[in-house]
C-alpha cells in the first residue's frame, strides 16, 4: 500500500508584527511632564482650580516623579524625604511652607489669579 504524499506547500514563517508599546497612563503623564515643564505647571494650575485634595496629591506625586523623584526633590527642597513621602501620600496634607519648597525645587511657585467673571 502506498502512503499518500502530502501536497501542501511549506509555509514560510511570517515575521512577527510589531505591536505598539504599551505605556500606563501614569508613566505617560510623568514622561510628558518631564519633557514639558510648562505643561506640568498648567496641569497643576488646573488641578488647583478645579480639583479636590485627592486630585492635588495625585498631581503632586506625578510631578515629583517627573522632576527627579522624592529623594532628589527632598534634598533640593531641604525637606526630609520620609516626611515628603508621607506628605505626598493619598492622605497627605502639605503645609504651605512644604508646598512652596517642593514647588520651588521643581522650578515652580504658587500664584493667585482672579476668577474669571464668566465662571460664576
Amino acid at each position: 500500500m502506498k502512503v499518500p504524499v502530502s501536497r501542501t506547500k511549506a509555509v514560510k514563517a511570517r515575521p512577527a508584527r510589531k505591536v505598539a508599546p504599551y505605556r500606563a497612563h501614569d508613566v505617560a503623564t510623568v514622561e510628558s511632564f518631564r519633557k514639558d515643564p510648562a505643561f506640568a505647571a498648567e496641569y497643576l494650575n488646573q488641578v488647583l482650580a478645579d480639583g479636590d485634595q485627592e486630585e492635588l496629591m495625585v498631581a503632586l506625586r506625578y510631578l515629583a516623579e517627573a522632576f527627579g523623584g522624592v529623594p532628589k526633590l527632598a534634598a533640593r527642597a531641604k525637606l526630609n524625604a520620609t516626611t515628603l513621602y508621607r506628605t505626598l501620600s493619598p492622605k497627605g496634607n502639605p503645609e504651605l511652607r512644604s508646598m512652596q519648597s517642593l514647588l520651588r525645587a521643581m522650578g515652580m511657585r504658587i500664584a493667585v489669579r482672579p476668577i474669571a467673571e464668566d465662571a460664576h
